[in-house]
């Protein structure tokens, strides 16, 4: 009886799947994106004591059918009764292996709407819940016509995407006709894949939880302070703060999470990240859901805030096992408030970074440059050259606390030409 844990594009090390499923009464194989591990600098556990049964790093993990092939190998030899994995990539994959298979856990009727923007909209819009006006692009013509129907500013975007990575906001004609020219090629992969909608004008926030047997365990918004597609041209660092316990804007994006959650066809155990719009007329809009785990810090944050490791829950849940906190009186609600910093790379040779910060309210840190590496335009959203956690009793006081670490961050970076 084993679980086969699928780990590609996070740190391997972060994620230790034996000790998270301490209690269970079986095995554990691992296969890894060994392209992956190169990029946070990682190699495969050595020694005696790293708890699995089986490990591996394969190539080309993200194309051909390299994985699906040793996966039905491994879930042969090993007994294979549950698959694992907390990646967005990897979802609809786990879900098709797990059917081939008959093994219980996500199916592919339920991965899909959580992958799939346009697939999403439509089912929550047909729930009543609000969602920006949207469409498939199919050619220059859907853009054109969308425009047209709906005004500027535009977004398109792919409709599986990930850390805004090809979210384009489209602001007037001009910008929408060098797209076309330069970006939009009918014939490439991506075209079929793409979706726009229109702009949503306010603010955004997040709502990340986890499910357990169809009901949420525990769940808490935080309030975006920067816009997530601007990651390319941000100077300054991008600020993330949870929402005070005795704010009313709270409960509302708590409530209304859960009204898009009975839209879908959710599994019965995931954790989800939601992101919804509050409009200048205080409406809430969905932007999107996500059955996985939110990027960035959001581990930590849930970490700070209830006092549990998101991903070992959602593990644990998965192949029955109790979590490891008690769930019986209902939701969980957070002991305190928290807020990411997130400082995006800049363009540069390192001359001098910070290290150890002075503060005592900063809960966790982590620099990813170092003196001498030279810094490239940022790859995608979470391609970070810093990040802090901290916390704080309420709102006002993360905020104030985040400030002044970016300050004292930025008076102490230092960089030269590449």
């Amino acid at each position: 009886m084993t679980v086969l844990v699928l780990h590609h594009r996070s740190s391997l090390a972060a994620c230790p799947y034996p000790q998270w499923l301490a209690g269970y009464d079986g095995d554990v194989v691992l296969i890894a994106s060994r392209e992956h591990l190169g990029w946070v600098g990682e190699d495969l556990p050595t020694g005696d004591d790293h708890g699995y049964r089986h490990m591996e790093a394969i190539d080309d993990y993200e194309v051909g059918g390299v994985l699906e092939e040793r996966v039905l190998e491994l879930a042969r030899k090993y007994d294979v009764k549950h698959i694992f994995t907390f990646q967005e990539h990897d979802l609809e994959r786990a879900a098709q292996l797990r059917e081939l298979l008959g093994l219980p856990g996500q199916t592919l009727e339920s991965a899909i709407p959580f992958r799939n923007k346009l697939v999403m909209k439509q089912i929550v819009e047909a729930a009543g819940i609000e969602v920006a006006p949207h469409a498939p692009v199919e050619c220059a013509a859907d853009l054109l016509v969308f425009a047209e129907r709906h005004g500027f500013p535009v977004v398109v975007k792919p409709r599986d995407g990930a850390g805004s990575i090809g979210v384009k906001v489209l602001n007037d004609a001009a910008e929408l006709n060098a797209f076309l020219d330069e970006d939009l090629d009918i014939y490439g992969p991506l075209q079929s894949n793409l979706m726009v909608e229109a702009f949503v004008p306010g603010s955004m926030a997040h709502v990340d939880g986890l499910v357990v047997d169809g009901e949420v365990v525990f769940s808490w918004p935080s309030q975006y302070l920067f816009q997530l597609a601007s990651f390319k041209e941000e100077r300054g660092g991008r600020h993330d703060v949870t929402m005070d316990r005795d704010d009313p804007l709270a409960q509302r994006m708590i409530d209304f999470v859960d009204r898009v959650i009975d839209a879908l066809p959710a599994p019965p155990n995931f954790v989800f990240h939601c992101e919804v719009f509050r409009t200048p007329d205080d409406r809430l809009v969905l932007c999107e859901i996500a059955g996985r785990t939110g990027g960035a810090q959001t581990r930590a944050v849930i970490q700070t805030l209830f006092g549990v490791e998101l991903n070992e829950c959602w593990l644990r849940a998965d192949v029955g096992l109790p979590l490891p906190v008690d769930t019986a009186n209902g939701r969980l609600q957070p002991a305190k408030m928290t807020g990411q910093l997130v400082l995006g790379k800049r363009p540069g040779k390192v001359l001098a970074v910070r290290g150890e910060p002075p503060f005592d309210w900063v809960e966790r840190q982590k620099v990813f440059v170092e003196v001498g590496e030279v810094m490239p335009v940022p790859r995608y959203s979470a391609d970070f050259m810093a990040a802090y956690l901290v916390s704080g009793p309420d709102r006002a006081t993360v905020q104030n606390r985040l400030n002044e670490l970016e300050t004292w961050f930025f008076d102490g970076l230092v960089l030269g030409d590449e």
